[in-house]
């Protein structure tokens, strides 16, 4: 029995798939459901088996059809004071409340709709839906997933759109970004010789600052053109955690956390990725001037390529004439579509909802968003029957 969107909504938002978590289940049940329908399904699994992503193909084995991305997974709600289960769905007040429901299993659910529209419909170009895993911490599950749909000969969309929450605006341009874990090894001496001692934490806390720095002398100077219009129009570096040191007597031996970038299309994710590496090393220097057993280790975990707006891109032609937007929008946040885009589709950010609800506590989407999104859907299944 075919579910609404709604309903698909539903079932979706009650698999805890936060990163942290496999996501097997909401993809067992994904996958079932299609298959039910008589719509073949193809998993492309993670190295060790824990999660995996999912693409289909709806109509002729042609190319030059329609991608609807999402990703499956979501943040945590660990430590968010909800007013609700997080993973059930609340609907009052015109608001649909649920952990996903904005980012980004609304839009998920219209995806999989979407699909068994299109299998019901005479369409003469193809619809196809692409669901990835770990995109909340660095869109790592997206690159295999893309690699796969490509090698495997499925028939290459020309249009992609990926349906972060964006309140139905089209968005055409996006920033990159690169993301290093930090370990800073010390050594210990008690803190009455600080000076015979390396400590982790005090060490970290400068490249820390130097991100402080480089923060204000970027908001400092006058942005390109081809920033001027992201907020802010600058590249901007992260520290969200920090954790190390065992008393508050002894220098700390250890001291880790994560550096982000979101880089501005200006700019390099190289460029940013030398200066940095540059300054781990200047640090590193100075830690074994104290002691030779001190060192800094820098593990990238991501990095996500920008989204450039396009000249004459088929994906901002579709999602203009099917939304009626007319205006340039640019996010800072990063999205998946950037890696489709270094894989040569012609990709848009669209979606229903806002971005101001994605990882708050009592997250929601509006009814008014989602009825849009649905009209989207509609109107998308009915242009890929002409």
């Amino acid at each position: 029995m075919s579910l609404t969107a709604q309903q698909l909504m539903e079932r979706l938002v009650s698999y805890p798939t936060v990163s942290t978590q496999s996501n097997l289940e909401l993809i067992d049940f994904v996958e079932k459901y299609l298959n039910d329908l008589d719509i073949s399904t193809q998993r492309v699994p993670n190295e060790d088996g824990t999660k995996a992503a999912l693409y289909a193909h709806v109509g002729p084995q042609i190319d030059g059809g329609v991608v609807l991305s999402g990703h499956t997974d979501v943040v945590p709600v660990t430590g968010q004071n909800w007013d609700s289960d997080p993973f059930a769905v609340i609907e009052r007040d015109g608001k649909i409340y649920g952990r996903g429901t904005c980012d980004m299993k609304g839009f998920d659910a219209l995806a999989i709709w979407a699909m068994t529209l299109a299998a019901q419909a005479d369409i003469k170009r193809p619809l196809q839906i692409a669901l990835s895993y770990d995109e909340e911490i660095g869109c790592t599950g997206a690159p295999p997933m893309i690699d796969h749909m490509v090698s495997m000969g499925m028939p290459r969309a020309d249009t992609v759109i990926v349906g972060e929450p964006s309140m139905m605006s089209v968005v055409t341009g996006h920033k990159g970004g690169i993301g290093y874990k930090m370990h800073f090894h010390g050594f210990e001496v008690h803190s009455s010789l600080l000076h015979t001692g390396v400590s982790a934490i005090m060490m970290g806390a400068k490249l820390i600052e130097w991100a402080n720095q480089v923060n204000a002398e970027n908001a400092a100077k006058a942005p390109a053109a081809i920033d001027a219009a992201f907020v802010p129009p600058y590249t901007t570096l992260h520290v969200g955690m920090i954790n190390g040191g065992t008393a508050h007597n002894i220098t700390a031996k250890d001291c880790t956390f994560d550096v982000t970038f979101r880089v501005v299309p200006g700019e390099s994710n190289a460029a940013w990725r030398d200066r940095f590496l540059a300054k781990v090393a200047e640090l590193e220097a100075e830690m074994k001037e104290i002691h030779p057993d001190a060192g800094i280790t820098a593990e990238q975990f991501f990095e996500l390529p920008g989204l450039a707006p396009e000249t004459d891109g088929s994906a901002e032609h579709l999602a203009r004439q099917l939304t009626g937007a007319n205006a340039t929008e640019v996010v800072s946040y990063g999205t998946e579509a950037g890696h489709f885009q270094a894989q040569g589709y012609s990709v848009v950010v669209c979606g229903p909802g806002n971005i101001a609800q994605a990882h708050q506590p009592n997250e929601y989407i509006s009814v008014a968003q989602f009825e849009k999104g649905e009209a989207f859907i509609k109107d998308l299944i009915e242009s890929l029957k002409r």
